[in-house]
């Protein structure tokens, strides 16, 4: 589903990644581990379509990503990638419903669909009764779902997570990784997550490590 095959990434003279291969099939949930400074999060970001490689080749469901111009390539993060980072994003202004819906509003879905989507969402995530609730009157485990309902939004093909418990306590960084895998069952949703807490990395399907620039 995701093939990445040799990817470079520079700056100046510091090469942070040395032809980094991966595939990811449909349905698993694949753990990045290392320490900082690695390359983990560079690969996220290549991977995420958040920055682009100084050489290799990289698709998602066969569409050659790095081929597409930037119009297309935001169109196709928006449908096809869910962000989940370790700082939840959510706009302040904003209810937990309308930040749900703005990856489907950024895709000219209509309201009523957007709402109802996000609706079960955030059902599905426990959270039927902060709707209407503002960034600032949820706890931090409730935050983090939130954006969790809205990287899964338009049912993309990969989420994309960055240190996702980081900033959690112990309990919501636990319910946070077991929800996870409760999306993959339930879903079939595919994740690349990158992350410090060995805890998650040792739930995933497959637990990468990485090392100057590549996969060891």
């Amino acid at each position: 589903m995701l093939k990445a095959e040799g990817l470079v990434k520079r700056y100046g003279d510091l090469t942070v990644l040395k032809e980094v291969s991966l595939e990811v099939p449909k349905g698993e949930v694949v753990a990045i581990v290392g320490s900082s400074g690695a390359g983990k999060s560079t690969l996220l970001h290549i991977l995420g379509t958040l920055s682009t490689a100084d050489a290799g080749k990289y698709s998602i469901g066969g569409k050659d990503v790095f081929a597409l111009n930037a119009k297309e390539l935001a169109a196709f993060r928006n449908e096809e990638i869910g962000f989940i980072f370790q700082f939840h994003h959510l706009l302040p202004e904003f209810t937990a419903l309308e930040n749900v819906c703005i990856p489907a509003f950024l895709s000219n879905k209509p309201k009523k669909q957007a709402e109802e989507r996000a609706k079960d969402l955030l059902n599905f995530l426990g959270l039927s009764n902060r709707f209407e609730h503002k960034p600032a009157q949820l706890s931090g485990g409730e935050q983090q779902r939130v954006a969790v309902a809205r990287a899964l939004m338009n049912e993309p093909s990969i989420i994309m997570a960055d240190e996702p418990s980081g900033n959690l306590d112990t309990q919501n960084s636990e319910d946070l990784h077991q929800l996870f895998f409760k999306l993959r069952d339930t879903y079939k949703q595919t994740f690349i997550i990158v992350t410090h807490n060995e805890s998650l990395a040792n739930m995933a399907d497959r637990k990468l490590v990485m090392s100057d620039g590549k996969f060891i």
